[in-house]
């Protein structure tokens, strides 16, 4: 996928949940989410952290050639495994717990994704990176896992703070068409779902009725390994 399109909805995406997260109250902050045991807090600690590991990799040696692309980095493997989802939800606290409340910790969300934005446009189209779980992918497609990051758990996060979801239509397009291909329009188009509850349906956060589970069958959507 082009790069500048999938940064283009990194931005836009990750700029809306800033919105979303600014002014929060320190009760709303403390809100569950169905991403268990993390609270709202923990939630955005998660998204800090995956859209951390890029300044490291972009300070590494790029690798030679990319070798899978952002469907296959969903593969379900070690990386979802009970060790490393422990791992993940320490992170994730031990990041959260870096700011005194959750107004700092809103602007060292923003700081983050920017920093990353920056970063990612000076970098030429074919640039390649290795992930922390040892994969050499283009820079694109490695972006590309960072907008589900932001888009699906913006989700998550709007539906722990009772809000109506804030999803942009760029992160919505590029995640659709990773899920469906690039006839992905077409097909959404076939089931009739808003962009929103697609992404609910494909993500596992909305079940599938018998009729939904045989037409999303015959579409051919690319299930992803979720952590």
């Amino acid at each position: 996928m082009n790069q500048d399109r999938v940064l283009e909805a990194f931005r836009q995406e990750a700029g809306a949940l800033t919105d979303a997260v600014s002014g929060l109250s320190p009760a709303e902050w403390n809100l569950p989410t169905r991403c268990t045991p993390w609270s709202v807090l923990d939630l955005l600690g998660h998204v800090c952290v995956v859209i951390d590991w890029l300044p490291g990799m972009l300070d590494a040696p790029a690798p030679d050639e990319p070798e899978i692309s952002a469907a296959e980095y969903y593969r379900p493997d070690e990386r979802f495994s009970p060790r490393t989802n422990d791992s993940r939800i320490a992170l994730a606290h031990d990041r959260a717990a870096r700011s005194a409340d959750g107004a700092a910790f809103a602007r060292d969300f923003a700081a983050t994704w920017q920093r990353v934005d920056q970063l990612c446009r000076v970098q030429q189209d074919d640039r390649t990176v290795r992930t922390r779980h040892g994969d050499a992918m283009l820079l694109s497609e490695f972006l590309l896992t960072r907008v589900v990051e932001v888009a699906v758990h913006g989700l998550d996060l709007a539906d722990a703070l009772g809000r109506k979801p804030w999803l942009t239509p760029a992160a919505g397009d590029v995640v659709t068409e990773l899920l469906l291909g690039t006839e992905h329009a077409v097909a959404t188009d076939e089931l009739g779902w808003s962009r929103t509850r697609f992404l609910r349906k494909a993500t596992g956060r909305e079940p599938l009725n018998e009729v939904e589970a045989v037409e999303v069958e015959q579409l051919g959507i690319r299930w992803l390994a979720l952590g």
